[in-house]
This record gives structure tokens, C-alpha cells and sequence, in this order.
């Protein structure tokens, strides 16, 4: 999964075999949303058959406001859409949360899945721990879990979160039946660990990029890279 900004950085994301384009705007946070227009655009530039995943923002605990903002993002076409959990401090706010987006796709009859989003380095953003992720997401029918990092500052997700607390995200959300995906600062030297853990999906973005004064933009060679690291030519896999 590749996290672009527009139709540009989405199209190199996808020739360079992105399995995912991943909607976001930096400049609003780590789960920062993008604007409706600019999704669409991508959604038009990479076609039908790629998927596309879109965040609505690093939101906070505010149910009704996070409902509207998923029943938006439908209208988009999009395959995955994502909410970071920094509002809520505990459970049962974010659950509170997951079950109203959850309520409100069965409502309209939305066939989009649901990712809920929360932050590796929780502790310092007094938010919902990732260990209880799962738990959230299974009870609200939610389809998977991602887990990033929400201040960077150099400092990727092994830098907040031990590998045993990330096999047990990897192992609950298994066994509760839902994807994993595990995001923040990883390049092509974390693949191996992101594959030892068992997740199901490696978010990129700084990994795959190019920086050139101060503005980072997605390079179609790193993503090829990448792909071709995961999954080497001669691979069974």
C-alpha cells in the first residue's frame, strides 16, 4: 500500500506495482484526509481495477461528524476507507466510533470496507492503544485494522511499539478474523520483519519517496524496488 496526494504520485505508485493506492494529505496529520476532488482524481487516473484506499483524517471523538465523513467518501468509489482513532482515549470511545460508521454503511448500503486506524505511539497523543484495536474492529464488523504512527520525527513504528506487542495486534486480529496492516517511516529494510510478524499488508509513503526541497513525492523506481523485494520474480508467492 502506497500513500499518494494526487493523480501524479498515483499513477508512478501504481506502475511501480503498488498493490494499493492509499488517498491521504500529510499536511492534516498522519491520517490526514484529502480533499474530495483530488480522490476522485486519483480514482479516475489509476482506473476501476486498482484499489484505493481513502482516510478520513485524524479524527477526533466525534461519532456523528466521523459517520458523515465515511457516507462522503462512498460517493468516491473507493475500495477501503480509514479513520484514525486519536479522539477517542479508551474502548469504548472508539467503539462507540467504529459502530457508527459500521451502522451507517448498512444503513446506505455501502459495500466499501471499513479499516480502523489507530497510533503506535499512542502514549504520547493520550489515545486508544493499538492493543486494543482488534477487539474494537471485531466487534464492530469492521473488515481490518491499521496501525501507524502518528508524530514521525525520524522515529518509525518498531521505534514506539516492541515486536511482541505487534505479534499480538498480528495474532488477535487473526484470530478475530481480520486484516492487518502495519504503516510508519518502513522501507524496503522492514519488509522481512513486516513478514515475520504475519500482517497482511506494509503501508509506504517516506520509503518510496523522493525529497527535493523540503517537498517529498512518490518515486515509481522505489516503489518498484520495493514490489520487487516482496516479491521477487522467481518467487512462489
Amino acid at each position: 500500500m502506497v500513500s499518494v496526494t494526487n493523480s501524479k504520485e498515483a499513477q508512478d505508485a501504481m506502475n511501480g506495482g503498488a498493490d494499493i493506492i492509499d488517498v491521504k494529505n500529510p499536511v492534516e496529520g498522519a491520517l490526514g484526509a484529502n480533499l474530495p476532488w483530488i480522490t476522485r482524481n486519483i480514482r479516475n487516473a489509476v482506473g476501476k481495477l486498482e484499489e484505493v484506499s481513502v482516510t478520513l483524517g485524524d479524527m477526533p471523538y466525534l461519532p456523528g461528524t466521523a459517520s458523515l465523513a465515511a457516507l462522503g467518501a462512498a460517493l468516491l468509489r473507493v475500495n477501503y476507507v480509514k479513520i484514525g482513532m486519536l479522539g477517542p482515549k479508551n474502548m469504548e470511545e472508539a467503539l462507540h466510533i467504529s459502530n457508527s460508521l459500521v451502522k451507517t454503511f448498512e444503513e446506505f448500503k455501502v459495500n466499501i470496507k471499513i479499516i480502523i486506524a489507530g497510533y503506535a505511539d499512542y502514549q504520547s497523543h493520550n489515545c486508544v492503544s493499538p492493543l486494543e484495536l482488534p477487539k474494537v474492529a471485531a466487534e464492530s464488523g469492521a473488515w481490518g485494522i491499521l496501525v501507524d504512527v502518528k508524530e514521525k520525527h525520524g522515529e518509525g513504528l518498531f521505534s514506539h511499539l516492541s515486536s511482541k506487542d505487534l505479534q499480538k495486534i498480528v495474532d488477535d486480529s487473526h484470530n478475530l478474523g481480520l486484516v492487518v496492516a502495519l504503516a510508519g517511516s518502513l522501507g524496503k529494510e522492514d519488509i522481512q520483519k513486516i513478514s515475520n510478524l504475519g500482517a497482511d499488508i506494509m503501508g509506504v509513503r517516506r520509503g518510496v519517496s523522493l525529497s527535493k526541497e523540503g517537498i517529498s513525492t512518490i518515486d515509481r523506481n522505489k516503489v518498484r524496488d520495493l514490489v520487487n523485494t516482496m516479491y521477487p520474480i522467481n518467487s512462489s508467492v
